[in-house]
């Protein structure tokens, strides 16, 4: 099964990680993620597949940057079984009722 996320990312960091969710001006929600790699020949893109393959359980092959490849934000589409969902729910929960 194919679930989508939708990520901020920023390179250069100190270190590889989720720094939990955040949303756009739109509204529209993604979870933050830090990594060291920098944007330089799809190095940064590679991090973030790893960054959430790793958070997920799941082989780097599994997660895939779909959109926004040069942009800090991306659209992530993430191969596994349909409980993932729930997984991911969480990643983004309670972000709606903030402030």
């Amino acid at each position: 099964m194919r679930h989508r996320l939708a990520v901020r990312v920023q390179p250069g960091a100190s270190a590889d990680r989720i720094e939990g969710k955040g949303s756009d001006d739109a509204g529209r929600l993604f979870v933050k993620i830090r990594v060291r790699a920098r944007p330089e020949d799809g190095a940064a893109n590679a991090a973030v597949e790893a960054v959430v393959a790793k958070a997920l359980g799941l082989p780097k092959s599994a997660v895939r940057v779909v959109t926004g490849a040069k942009t800090r934000i991306k659209g992530l589409e993430i191969e596994g079984s349909p409980e993932l969902a729930g997984v991911i729910e969480g990643w983004l929960a309670d972000e709606r009722n903030a402030d």
